[in-house]
């Protein structure tokens, strides 16, 4: 992924109405969530967030017109306790390691401060989907807590789709001992039919827009099954002191 791939999820979004719609009930529970201070996004891409919360800076490892500075999420930018909100969409699993990252949240947020998550969620349905479709790894074996030496071909956008249900779900309880002052508020499993029928940024929707309604509701319906159907994973953090 670059710059030029971006730019292309930008105008993707401009011209598909059923991806929008998603997001827009992703981004409203993001911003449910923020607590009142300066938010800043790590890896914000496109920079929808700004439609659905006011005052967010957003970053990004690239310099785009549309984003408001460039950051890397293991060397934040900012002051130490300067920060309400830490946001990662679709970023967690781009970070080569992510102990840095919440040593630097930890460093930058302030008391009550939140890191909210949204990332890639492996069940038995989406596996095959993002081990097949998708053109990012999912490693299960990794260790994410394992500081490991920074490799010098790796490029920015280089991933591991599974980051996410290894720390919050596989290695939650090492994850709580390892970050004691990380208060874990939400792990929510969700995005069941209607995500992978909308192609994404990548391919063709197969779900019509008069669908995507009945279809969200099928999905509260089905909320129990979500270890085996998700795609994706919620996660809601508050720092304290």
């Amino acid at each position: 992924m670059s710059d030029a791939v971006l730019h292309r999820h930008r105008e993707v979004w401009q011209r598909k109405p059923l991806l929008r719609q998603l997001y827009r009930d992703w981004y409203r529970d993001i911003a449910a969530w923020l607590t009142p201070g300066r938010t800043v996004e790590i890896g914000g891409g496109t920079g929808n967030l700004k439609e659905y919360a006011s005052g967010v800076c957003c970053t990004d490892v690239v310099s785009l017109p549309w984003l408001d500075a460039v950051a890397d999420a293991q060397r934040l930018p900012f002051q130490t306790g300067s920060l309400a909100n830490l946001v990662l969409f679709d970023a967690l699993h781009h970070v080569e390691n992510v102990s840095l990252f919440f040593d630097e949240a930890l460093r930058t947020l302030k008391g009550d401060g939140r890191i909210i998550i949204m990332d890639p969620y492996i069940s038995w349905v989406s596996w095959p989907v993002y081990r097949y479709l998708h053109p990012e790894p999912v490693d299960l074996t990794q260790d994410p807590l394992l500081h490991t030496t920074p490799l010098a071909d790796r490029r920015p956008f280089d991933s591991n789709q599974a980051i996410a249900t290894i720390l919050f779900e596989k290695e939650l309880t090492r994850f709580r001992a390892r970050y004691p002052r990380l208060a874990v508020r939400q792990v929510r499993r969700l995005s069941f039919f209607a995500y992978p029928l909308s192609g994404g940024f990548d391919h063709p929707s197969m779900l019509p827009n008069c669908f995507v309604a009945p279809t969200l509701k099928l999905e509260k319906r089905l909320g129990w099954l979500a270890p085996f159907l998700a795609f994706r994973l919620f996660v809601v953090l508050e720092h304290k002191i």
